[in-house]
């Protein structure tokens, strides 16, 4: 007979996502237990770049979601260990032509409508904020409101300061459903974890997390490769990219898309990125993509042209076809609840989603309108219910997968393992756009 245990919620996935329900859930006074078949940020979060833009977003319900978390995450970096890294270090997106620039002055005319701000930069102004941008650029838009975190550490510290209990490589094997149909926990092979309220924050596999429950959730996997370099000065100041990347992130096509993203990194390193592409849990290299993130950064930052590439790795995004999350009570099934499907955006909007998440298992009032990320809405003609890519398997860690098999350097240092942390020892870390 399996051990039992009784709290008041259980979360599934100990990413970023979830540990920040825990943190929140917490907060509100409930016991809370989280499982993962992985280790903490073992997947998703561990390949993420810990982004933690609003630059990337149009006014909308996302947009709102980041600007809130933006200001929770700013709370958050006065209470959490420095380990977790917060840089509040600003955005530059930056447009090729005069076309271009137009589209973003129309952009960032909406977001600030939305309360975002977003400073128009000259073309003769852009060095002022990165020396080594290459020349020619029309001009660009800064958003100091842009900042960043280690991911992994982040999840970590967050779950540390919860206090949930722990129960780490234990996959859920099955949710526990009562008579009336109700959630009354989940189930692995070690033990059965009851609760009036089950969490699905499992990232890449909420899908199938919610077809245990018997229920419908579009969740599909987006690959994404990011490019390392050798350890450099500090070369690139903000985050950085091109302005076809807003329209990457928002595009529905499974087929491989590009656009330059670079950082640097406390540590020395240089991440480049950004790639998408629907191939379901395709663990494969792909040298076309990795191709034409080396020959978009290097347009970008000519200084970049001869630098040498360590290596490079890729993990997998949640995505959800309206390119919005999952986030709140699943009126299908009494109990169970849903925090997945933030595709790229999962770090950046973790504690806005766990405040959504608290609210809902308490009764309390939203921080903000949760309408727009009901679980049960109509995902509309690009939901591939029942199709080939939505039953792609996978034989990776819980919450989400990532594909990297060698070491990873962190942005604290590139000589040595990331701390782990209180909560669960956490490999240094690389992040993915």
């Amino acid at each position: 007979m399996p051990n039992r245990h009784s709290p008041d919620v259980v979360i599934v996935g100990a990413g970023a996502v979830g540990a920040a329900c825990a943190y929140y859930a917490a907060r509100s006074g409930l016991t809370v237990a989280v499982v993962d078949r992985g280790p903490v940020a073992g997947g998703t979060t561990g390949a993420g770049e810990g982004n933690l833009l609003v630059s990337d977003k149009e006014a909308g319900p996302e947009l709102d979601l980041a600007l809130l978390s933006t200001r929770l995450w700013r709370d958050l970096s006065a209470t959490l260990p420095p380990e977790t890294e917060y840089e509040p270090k600003g955005g530059l997106v930056v447009a090729p032509d005069e076309p271009a620039l137009k589209a973003l002055r129309v952009f960032a005319e909406g977001q600030r409508a939305a309360g975002v701000t977003a400073a128009e930069i000259p073309a003769d102004r852009l060095a002022d904020l990165e020396p080594h941008l290459a020349p020619g650029l029309a001009g660009g838009f800064h958003y100091p409101q842009d900042a960043q975190v280690q991911p992994a550490q982040a999840a970590a510290r967050l779950l540390a300061a919860s206090g949930a209990a722990l129960h780490l490589g234990e996959e859920v094997t099955g949710i526990l459903l009562g008579p009336s149909g109700a959630v009354r926990g989940v189930r692995t092979a070690r033990r059965e974890l009851l609760a009036p309220a089950v969490v699905n924050a499992a990232g890449t596999w909420g899908g199938e997390l919610a077809r245990m429950a018997g229920v419908h959730l579009p969740v599909l996997p987006r690959r994404g490769f990011v490019l390392v370099t050798e350890p450099l000065p500090r070369i690139v100041r903000h985050k950085v990219y091109a302005a076809d990347y807003i329209a990457d992130v928002a595009s529905g096509s499974a087929a491989l898309q590009s656009s330059a993203v670079v950082e640097g990194t406390p540590g020395g390193p240089v991440l480049i990125g950004a790639t998408r592409e629907r191939v379901g849990f395709d663990r494969g290299l792909s040298t076309e993509a990795l191709r034409r993130l080396a020959a978009q950064a290097a347009a970008l930052f000519p200084v970049l042209a001869d630098v040498q590439v360590l290596r490079a790795y890729h993990g997998f995004r949640p995505y959800l076809p309206d390119h919005l999350p999952a986030i709140g009570a699943d009126p299908r099934v009494p109990g169970l609840h849903h925090a997945c499907g933030h595709e790229g955006a999962g770090i950046g909007l973790a504690p806005a989603t766990g405040a959504l998440l608290a609210a809902a298992l308490t009764g309390a009032a939203p921080p903000l309108d949760p309408a727009p990320f009901r679980p049960e809405r109509d995902f509309g003609p690009a939901d591939p219910a029942g199709t080939a890519e939505s039953r792609t398997a996978d034989t990776g860690t819980a919450e989400s997968r990532t594909a990297d098999t060698g070491t990873a350097e962190s942005r604290t240092a590139d000589t040595g393992p990331a701390e782990a942390g209180p909560a669960d020892p956490v490999p240094p870390q690389e992040q993915q756009s």
